[in-house]
């Protein structure tokens, strides 16, 4: 016997395995083979939660845009609100400016000449005006 012994009733090959554990390990061989090509042949389910995250990243960037925009909208519209209440409120100091003013608008250049003539020609100041009057009735006396 060369290179196979007689050992318990079975033939040893020259690596040390009977033939028996060489059926076991080609046929768990093929079985792996059989599995791994069965189990990249089958649809993934990896895709799947990347769809959902995009999602549900898509809803928080929505929702977020809209709060944001939501916000600045009310922030915009109360900035206007305050400018349209400046805005009345200089109108009316203007107009009640104005209504001072028009009396003093309305008189003709002759009623101004007249109003300064009238100021210049008075001797005593209008403050003093009754002080002068009693000195005058005194010298009349």
């Amino acid at each position: 016997m060369s290179n196979e012994e007689k050992t318990g009733g079975g033939i040893v090959a020259d690596d040390g395995m009977t033939p028996e554990v060489e059926l076991a390990l080609r046929e768990f061989r093929l079985y792996v083979h059989a599995w791994s090509e069965a189990a990249m042949s089958r649809p993934r389910l990896a895709s799947a939660p990347q769809r959902q995250l995009w999602r549900l990243a898509a809803g928080w960037a929505l929702s977020s845009l809209l709060i944001v925009g939501g916000v600045t909208a009310g922030v915009y519209g109360h900035h206007r609100q305050q400018l349209r209440i400046a805005q009345a409120r200089t109108v009316e100091q203007q107009r009640r400016f104005a209504l001072q003013q028009a009396p003093q608008a309305r008189l003709t250049d002759e009623d101004l000449l007249a109003k300064v003539d009238s100021d210049i020609s008075q001797t005593v100041p209008s403050a003093m005006e009754p002080l002068a009057q009693m000195m005058a009735e005194d010298e009349m006396k």
